[in-house]
């Protein structure tokens, strides 16, 4: 475990080998799930349970594994045991933002945390997302690592777009140009 940044990696069954006793989660700790093609973020709040975002129109059991969150336009803020929410992936405390941001008090981050369970919030993939809700709990500020990566990927191929479709231009003016 990085003492420093809180991590730890360890399976939803709790196997007992593979804990790293520091890295138990604690009240107001920041989640990390990770799922086939993306990570899912949530709180932890205490005795097994984590508040996530889940798809509006899925149960909670088929929110667990949906990627279809990802498309969505609205989240329903859920309550739900650690172990349910993560089944067979893996996850670890990450806690990764405490080094430029102060966390809120542990009891102010539950508190905010309770009175969202069961409201509907927007979510976008960009600007709102899982990371962004768990992050404003803790710190007060909604922060996604992932979504800046996201937009940097999107810039990147963009402008890539644009250098291709300048040099086809040029290309085709130099090759139309009469000798």
């Amino acid at each position: 475990m990085d003492k420093q940044k809180g991590h730890s990696t360890v399976m939803a069954s709790n196997v007992p080998h593979l804990l790293d006793p520091p890295g138990d989660p604690q009240p107001g700790d920041l989640i990390e799930i990770f799922r086939p093609a993306y990570q899912h973020w949530a709180l932890y709040l205490g005795d097994g349970y984590i508040i996530n975002l889940t798809p509006v129109d899925e149960s909670p059991a088929a929110a667990v594994s949906s990627v279809k969150s990802v498309f969505s336009h609205k989240a329903l803020v859920r309550m739900q045991l650690l172990k349910e929410v993560v089944g067979g992936d893996t996850y670890r405390v990450n806690n990764k933002y405490d080094d430029d941001h102060t966390p809120l008090p542990v009891s102010e981050i539950i508190q905010r945390a309770e009175v969202l369970i069961g409201q509907e919030v927007s979510y976008d993939l960009l600007g709102s997302n899982c990371e962004h809700f768990v992050t404003l709990l803790r710190y007060g500020e909604g922060v996604s690592e992932q979504a800046t990566r996201a937009i940097g990927a999107i810039s990147l191929v963009t402008a890539a777009a644009s250098a291709f479709s300048v040099l086809g231009l040029i290309n085709t003016r130099s090759r139309n140009r009469p000798f």
